[in-house]
């Protein structure tokens, strides 16, 4: 079990110094390190199938906040995900509710 916390950091190294640092941060959070080994694990699944920009991205926010856990990571990925898909405004059409400028004239 003493390798274990080398083989995380070296995977977290292996996508980038942010998801490194995520990896230090969750086994220096516990009281013990093992106790981090099952989210260690649990992120590694999660980054498997996103691109390693956005894995980047989604560690340096999680440790921003604090976000040291499973349960904020895949919340910061859906995040991640929306905010790159609604980047640019949608255009207000045509729509039977929408009262044009004479309304209010």
């Amino acid at each position: 079990m003493g390798q274990q916390p080398e083989r995380f950091r070296r995977w977290g190294r292996s996508i980038g110094p942010q998801t490194e640092g995520l990896i230090i941060a969750i086994l220096a959070s516990r009281p013990h390190p093992e106790q981090g080994f099952r989210t260690c694990l649990g992120v590694l699944k999660l980054y498997q199938v996103i691109e390693t920009a956005q894995a980047e991205a989604v560690s340096a926010r999680a440790l921003e906040i604090g976000g040291l856990n499973c349960k904020s990571i895949t919340a910061l990925i859906k995040t991640h995900k929306a905010s790159r898909h609604t980047a640019e405004p949608a255009a207000v059409g045509e729509h039977a509710n929408l009262r044009g400028p004479g309304y209010f004239h």
